[in-house]
């Protein structure tokens, strides 16, 4: 059982950054690749990106794209979402997820899930 933790959520300016951390309990962390999801109300889990458990691929949502980085470090069991140039629409829960395997941009691929963290981009 891997229990996932994610920090770093918060209220920031439109055009701002934040850095999200996700801390997982067991040293089997770098067996899993990992996943970031965020969820509005009233709205189903959304995609925003993933990274392999080597950490060598990574892939973003569209929207995301080219303004948030993942990365990953094994040897800290973390994994961290580097979100810059925050928009509005980037307002919402934002969870961390591991997967061993499946197709990496659903849920349902995932076997183990934070609780989620708070972002909200005022404009």
């Amino acid at each position: 059982q891997v229990q996932l933790v994610e920090s770093g959520g918060g209220l920031v300016q439109a055009g701002g950054s934040l850095t999200l951390s996700c801390e997982a309990s067991e040293s089997t962390f770098s067996r899993y690749a990992m996943g970031w999801f965020r969820q509005t109300p009233g709205n189903q889990r959304e995609f925003v990106a993933y990274i392999t458990w080597s950490g060598e691929s990574t892939y973003y949502a569209d929207s995301v794209k080219g303004r948030f980085t993942i990365s990953r470090d094994n040897a800290r069991n973390t994994a961290i979402l580097q979100m810059d140039n925050l928009k509005p629409e980037d307002t919402a829960v934002y969870f961390c997820a591991a997967a061993q395997r499946g197709t990496l941009t659903v849920t349902m691929s995932y076997d183990y899930w934070g609780q989620g963290t708070q972002v909200t981009v005022s404009s």
